[in-house]
């Protein structure tokens, strides 16, 4: 098994998402991804303003062909945001402020700072009018994922239509209280046979009980699961940063902002998620090695 990760947004005190990442942080965290048995990974960015993002991307870029280890272990990147909803509770831990509508202009912007490297793309179909920028980006081969969003079912409809392909971590980006039945979950869940549905399989981000639903009813063939790791993986409790925002860790390993309810990324490993996904959900290695490594690189054709 070569676990692939397709949401790492830091890891080992090293935040992919910081305007002051070095090339010494970022080999440092690429180190300990390997000594944590993962074989690859995509660098997520979240939500910042456009040209910040540019920046951000330009400089991980090169930062990234000075580093034979990070070559090797980042095969691409992750940019989540910030074509999301900016409603409290779907917004999650991402800053409101830089939400926008989404623009193939922009779009293209953050796709040329990422050099050919952007694999996935993280928006909200609502934020999407007409799809124009999924559609671009899928025309281009990026893979796009609707994640902090609550699109109406045509809207998701369309989506899928012109690209869309995936969920990004499911059951989060959501506010913790949603009505039973007409919500966003449930209107994935309708359209699962045209999606890719992504988990934070940490026992925080979903319930095993609720996770182990979720897959039953998803599949193993469908499901990918992701640490959506930031800086403060294998760092312990305390107060850690992702993007320049100040977030939480408590003693159970659950990050959030600080008087917030909503999770703010996640501190487990990869080694944690097999450890999970064997003794809290009873599932066997093909299964693990499936929503580990067979179904993201499936997934992002790599």
């Amino acid at each position: 098994m070569k676990p692939f990760d397709l949401q790492v947004n830091g890891y080992a005190g090293t935040d992919f998402c910081s305007s002051s990442l070095t090339g010494e942080q970022l080999h440092n965290a690429c180190r300990a991804l390997v000594d944590d048995g993962v074989s690859g990974i995509l660098a997520t960015l979240i939500t910042d303003g456009i040209q910040s993002l540019v920046s951000k991307l330009a400089e991980i870029v090169r930062l990234r062909e000075l580093d034979e280890l990070a070559r090797q272990v980042i095969s691409g990147f992750h940019v989540e945001g910030p074509f999301l909803n900016p409603s409290p509770g779907f917004i999650g831990a991402h800053e409101p402020e830089h939400v926008c509508p989404a623009s193939v202009d922009d779009a293209q912007r953050l796709l040329d700072a990422g050099a050919g490297l952007v694999k996935l793309f993280t928006l909200a179909p609502e934020q999407d009018a007409g799809a124009a920028v999924t559609k671009s980006l899928a025309e281009q081969g990026v893979v796009v994922s609707a994640g902090h969003c609550d699109p109406t079912l045509d809207q998701l409809k369309t989506a899928i239509d012109n690209g869309l392909s995936m969920v990004t971590h499911f059951g989060n980006g959501c506010p913790v209280e949603l009505p039973r039945h007409d919500n966003v979950l449930q209107r994935y869940l309708s359209l699962r046979e045209h999606l890719w549905f992504c988990f934070i399989p940490d026992g925080a981000h979903v319930d095993f009980t609720a996770l182990k639903n979720y897959l039953d009813f998803v599949g193993v063939d469908r499901s990918i699961m992701t640490t959506d790791a930031i800086s403060a993986a294998k760092m312990g409790p305390g107060l850690h940063e992702i993007s320049g925002i100040s977030v939480e860790v408590d003693e159970a390993g659950v990050a959030r902002r600080p008087g917030s309810p909503n999770l703010a990324g996640s501190t487990i490993t990869m080694p944690g998620i097999r450890r999970n996904l064997s003794e809290s959900l009873g599932l066997g290695e093909d299964e693990i090695t499936a929503l580990v490594d067979l179904n993201p690189r499936a997934a992002l054709s790599l």
